[in-house]
Parts: structure tokens; C-alpha cells; sequence
């Protein structure tokens, strides 16, 4: 019961990337051969801005490092386990951290699964103007990060904001008064 109530928001969020990951990568397979492009009826004016591309790699996110398909086994294992052990230590109130763990886990575990299962390939698909093109698991390690930055920074902003009105610093003021008088 205290694993259920300890890890049931970090295994939802991942569940919830991997099974969007999983869908949208087997629509794409299923639909698009390799190489082919799709639009929906009407959106024509977003190509080349915007566009379902099939294509895989066998690197990392973005398509950066080809060939190294089993580093980035290896290493979606050993993020996939640190995230497991480290999660219990984040403070319930910490939702951000707990909401960002929760997707690069996910990510990890999508891009995992096709690694496993497809001869070290990832399946991607989203494909923006220039950008590499990634998939959902790619996206939402990179939220996740994101989020993961905006809540340090938000996070050291209430610390700050707090320490300048003389919240919860007493003690601290106390020691500086004894050692001044």
C-alpha cells in the first residue's frame, strides 16, 4: 500500500506518455511508409512548417548520435531507475518535480520500448521547420526538463521572496543580532 501511495502519480504520468508515445508512433507506422509525408485536408499552407514525417533514428532525442542505440538503452535503464529510487525523497508538495520526473520517465520508457522492439530504432514523426524531427517521448523529455527549470526557478524565487520579508528567517536574524551586539 505505501508503494501505491508513494509512486502512483510518477507511474500515471509515465503510463500516460508511454501509451500517447506508443498510439501515435503505431499510427505512423501503420499509416506512413517510410520517408512519406502527411497533412491533414487544409492544412497544406503549414508545409514544409509543419508536417507528420516518418522516419527513425537510432541515436537520441532529436536524432543526435546516430548509431549509438545501445548507449541510449543502457542509459534510458539507468535514468529509468535513478528516477525510481530518487522519487520517494521529492516532498509531496513538489508537484512540478513530480510532474517532470514523471514525463522524462515516460519519454525514457517510450523511446526505450522501441529501441527494444525494433531493432534500435525510435520511430519519429513531428516534424517543425528545420527542427529535428522527434515524437512524443522526445517532447516530453524535453518538457519535463523544462518544467523540471521552471520549478528550481519558482521554487528559489518563493525562497527568496520569503527570506526578503523576513519569513521564517528569525533564527537566522537572531545569530546575526547576538554576534553584532
Amino acid at each position: 500500500m505505501k508503494f501505491i501511495r508513494t509512486y502512483w502519480f510518477l507511474f500515471f504520468v509515465a503510463g500516460l506518455v508511454v501509451a500517447l508515445d506508443q498510439w501515435t508512433k503505431s499510427i505512423v507506422r501503420q499509416n506512413l511508409m517510410l520517408g512519406e509525408t502527411w497533412l491533414p485536408q487544409g492544412w497544406e499552407a503549414l508545409y514544409p512548417y509543419a508536417r507528420i514525417l516518418h522516419t527513425y533514428n537510432t541515436g537520441a532525442a532529436f536524432g543526435m548520435f546516430q548509431d549509438g542505440w545501445m548507449v541510449f538503452a543502457v542509459l534510458a535503464f539507468v535514468v529509468i531507475a535513478l528516477i525510481i529510487f530518487y522519487y520517494p525523497s521529492v516532498a509531496q508538495r513538489d508537484w512540478w518535480m513530480r510532474l517532470a520526473m514523471g514525463m522524462q520517465m515516460g519519454g525514457a520508457a517510450g523511446n526505450l520500448i522501441d529501441r527494444l522492439t525494433n531493432e534500435g530504432k525510435v520511430t519519429d514523426y513531428i516534424s517543425v521547420g528545420r527542427f529535428p524531427v522527434f515524437n512524443v517521448a522526445d517532447a516530453s523529455i524535453t518538457i519535463g526538463v523544462g518544467v523540471l527549470l521552471l520549478g528550481v526557478w519558482l521554487q528559489e524565487w518563493a525562497h527568496r521572496r520569503a527570506k526578503d520579508s523576513g519569513v521564517g528567517t528569525e533564527s537566522a536574524s537572531e545569530g546575526g543580532e547576538s554576534s553584532g551586539g
